[in-house]
C-alpha cells in the first residue's frame, strides 16, 4: 500500500494510518452504508483492517477525473463533491454530493482505468481507502468476507448503471419528443 499512502500525501492529504475499525462508527452508520448495511460489526472490522485511514481539509481533492487508481474510498465523515469536466466549454459538472457511508472510485480500483470525476473534501472528511491488493488479501484470508464485500460493490455498480440507463432514456425520450415536434418538457 505503500504507493498509494505515497500518492496520497503527495496529494496533500493526511494519511492517518492502517487498519480502520469501521464498527467505531456505530450501527446505524453501517447500516446507512450501501457498502457495509449487510455486514456485521466483526465482518466491517475484517474489512477495515486492510483499509487506509485519510483525512482531507475542505477544498482538497481526493480523487481526480482522469487518473488511474486501483483503490476506492469509503466516506467515513463529512461531505463530498464529485464532479467532472465538461469538455466543449470546460466548465465543471457537479454530478453528486456523497456523505458519510457513500464509496466511490470502485470502478477503477476493478478496472485499473482512468477516474470518470474528481472527488472533492466540501468540509473536513475522514475517508478509508481500500485497494485492489487489500481486497485480493480479504479474498484469500477471509473468503466469504472477500465474496461478501464484492458482491456488494457488484450491487452498487448496477445501481448506478441503472440510474445512469435511466437518465439517458429520459433525454432520449425528450429528444425524440423535439424532433417530433412537441414542446420540451410536455
Amino acid at each position: 500500500m505503500n504507493s498509494i499512502q505515497d500518492h496520497l500525501a503527495q496529494a496533500g492529504l493526511e494519511v492517518t494510518g492502517t487498519g480502520v475499525k469501521l464498527s467505531a462508527y456505530g450501527p446505524h452508520w453501517l447500516h446507512d452504508s450501501p457498502l457495509l448495511e449487510d455486514f456485521t460489526p466483526e465482518e466491517a472490522d475484517i474489512v477495515g483492517a486492510g483499509m487506509l485511514g485519510v483525512r482531507a481539509r475542505p477544498g482538497q481533492v481526493l480523487v481526480t477525473e482522469g487518473e488511474i487508481g486501483d483503490w476506492m474510498l469509503l466516506v467515513l465523515g463529512g461531505t463530498v463533491d464529485v464532479t467532472r469536466r465538461l469538455p466543449q466549454d470546460k466548465a465543471v459538472a457537479r454530478l453528486a454530493v456523497i456523505r458519510a457511508g457513500a464509496a466511490v472510485g470502485e470502478m477503477s480500483m476493478l478496472d485499473g482505468e482512468p477516474r470518470y470525476a474528481s472527488c472533492t473534501a466540501i468540509d473536513a472528511v475522514e475517508v478509508a481507502v481500500l485497494s485492489r491488493q487489500a481486497v485480493a488479501r480479504l479474498i484469500h484470508d477471509h473468503p466469504a468476507i472477500g465474496a461478501k464485500l464484492l458482491v456488494k460493490i457488484t450491487q452498487l455498480l448496477a445501481q448506478r448503471l441503472r440510474n445512469t440507463t435511466q437518465q439517458l432514456t429520459r433525454l432520449l425520450d425528450e429528444r425524440a419528443g423535439r424532433t417530433r415536434g412537441e414542446p420540451a418538457g410536455s
